[in-house]
């Protein structure tokens, strides 16, 4: 059996208003059953991300953080799946995580600025406030991702504004 699929293709992006089309950066990770990344976000040097799973499933998640949104605080997730083939585009000023929910996922995503450590930013996973349903009580979580602040413990200065379309 073959199988083609395209997995970018910059005219879509760059006639939807309000999305970036240019993705500087093609990232990879692979995660063993469990693990829970996230949720990262970065505040001068931004990225928008389209995200895909071609190997195995995850749970994406994604959270509005820009201060001044109508829907700050409020998060949505997503089944990624490589045998479905979907995607979810992350807008500038959402946080990002996902929990890989099969023996080992491959998870690729597009970025629309580069990664700078420095910059690096995240809220705890399991903020009590954003009640974010990962349907898993004690994921595998990174020293660096366990030692994250909730939301509201962020002074705003280190969140990203929103920006109305």
């Amino acid at each position: 059996m073959i199988l083609a699929a395209s997995s970018w293709k910059d005219t879509t992006i760059a006639s939807s208003p309000g999305l970036e089309s240019v993705m500087l950066l093609d990232d990879f990770s692979l995660s063993a059953k469990g693990t829970l990344r996230g949720l990262h976000y970065q505040l001068n040097r931004p990225q928008a991300k389209l995200c895909r799973v071609v190997g195995g499933e995850a749970l994406d998640v994604a959270v509005d953080i820009g201060v001044d949104s109508p829907d700050f605080g409020k998060w949505t997730s997503v089944l990624l799946s490589a045998s479905d083939q979907n995607q979810i585009y992350i807008l500038i000023g959402f946080a990002h995580g996902f929990l890989a929910l099969t023996g080992h996922v491959q998870f690729c995503y597009k970025c629309g600025d580069f990664y700078d450590p420095a910059d690096e930013r995240g809220i705890h996973w399991n903020d009590p406030q954003l009640g974010i349903s990962w349907g898993l009580a004690n994921p595998l979580v990174s020293e660096k991702d366990s030692r994250l602040c909730n939301l509201n413990d962020i002074p705003r200065e280190f969140l990203p504004r929103y920006a109305a379309p």
